[in-house]
């Protein structure tokens, strides 16, 4: 009964893998899902899943103590006519962020990611590699608990090649145990950069906020350990937590050049590029304040930046504010450099073709 179960939850989360890679684009751009977030796991709403209930007793039976009334009296409050829509059936499927990474990966075929640095600290790893004499019944290791009671036997004589039979005793049990290693741990640092200047409004950080969360999925599934920090700016740039990022507005200017400096600075203190996988996503719709400024940028990214990164990736969200010169002027720059990458994000649903071009080379 245990196996049938088993066998039917296994089918059933394959319905539900199918259902929302089927929907993949359509969850890329719902924040619904990312409200759902846990630490390891992702609630996915399926509204046209329908769980099967058990119900008792014959259908045809009539009810015993069910109120008044007489047998073929309508069911229902007096004065309410029947609807005419379908009812709300929503049902909640947990994935975890692996199978979610899983599921990504398979929809856009991105190739794993092959880290280029090993972080300064160790995880400890355990692999049953070794045999002992006591353990749990789940890791008994029976082939060799019954080499043993062989042995036993041909050493005391009691094996009859004419009727083998074999009986462990307790001194024959052996037991899968684990070795535990050492292992240098792949570490990646993302540094997410946002423009939030009055032209980059609610919708734009909106898109920006869900993209950051599929970018972070992807990265986490190939790293052990992931940093994350994150810089505003508008004229002048600074570092912020999470929840500011995702909902400061401000005014003034745009100095893209303010962003790199506090960029460089903070890779230069905590990121060491022979240590740490650094991945920098900037988000902007595309204005700067000068072209000597825009120099500047490019100056700072060929010096200080680039050499540090895996990547850079440059997103343009549209804005009917924005001029949208910037990733013209990064794609004059660096057409050729598979460091850079660029990307227009026209509106939601342009977030998952933008996923594909920034992971899409596996860095």
């Amino acid at each position: 009964m245990i196996l049938n179960i088993e066998n039917d939850l296994h089918r059933f989360r394959n319905i539900v893998r199918g259902r929302v890679r089927r929907d993949l684009k359509k969850y890329m751009g719902s924040g619904e899902l990312i409200g759902k977030q846990g630490d390891k796991f992702v609630k996915i709403p399926l509204p046209e899943i329908n769980i099967p209930r058990l119900r008792y007793g014959k259908n045809s039976a009539g009810g015993v103590g069910q109120g008044e009334g007489e047998e073929g009296d309508k069911v229902g409050a007096a004065g309410q006519e029947a609807g005419d829509q379908p009812g709300e059936h929503e049902l909640e499927a947990e994935l975890t962020l692996d199978e979610l990474a899983e599921i990504l990966a398979e929809e856009l075929e991105l190739p794993r990611i092959e880290p280029r640095g090993k972080k300064n600290i160790t995880t400890v790893r355990d692999r049953y590699t070794g045999i002992a004499r006591v353990g749990p019944k789940a890791l008994r290791h029976m082939r060799r608990t019954w080499r043993q009671a062989l042995q036993r036997q041909l050493s005391t004589g009691t094996y009859d090649p004419a009727h083998p039979v074999l009986v462990p005793q307790k001194d024959d049990f052996r037991y899968r145990s684990w070795n535990s290693k050492n292992e240098p741990q792949s570490a990646a640092a993302i540094v997410y950069v946002m423009d939030v200047s009055g032209s980059m409004g609610k919708e734009q950080k909106e898109i920006v906020r869900m993209e950051a969360f599929w970018i972070d999925t992807w990265l986490r599934a190939n790293y052990k350990t992931l940093s994350t920090r994150f810089v505003i700016h508008d004229a002048a740039a600074r570092e912020v937590d999470r929840d500011t990022f995702f909902r400061t507005r401000e005014s003034g200017g745009t100095l893209i050049s303010s962003a790199y400096k506090v960029v460089d600075a903070i890779l230069t203190a905590d990121y060491p590029a022979d240590e740490w996988n650094t991945y920098v996503f900037q988000f902007s719709d595309g204005d700067n304040w000068s072209s000597s400024d825009t120099k500047l940028c490019m100056e700072l990214l060929a010096e200080r930046l680039l050499p540090r990164v895996n990547l850079f990736c440059y997103g343009q969200v549209e804005s009917e504010y924005g001029s949208g010169q910037f990733i013209g002027d990064l794609r004059d720059a660096y057409e050729k450099d598979e460091r850079v990458v660029l990307s227009r994000i026209a509106d939601r649903s342009a977030i998952m073709q933008s996923i594909k071009e920034f992971m899409g080379k596996g860095r």
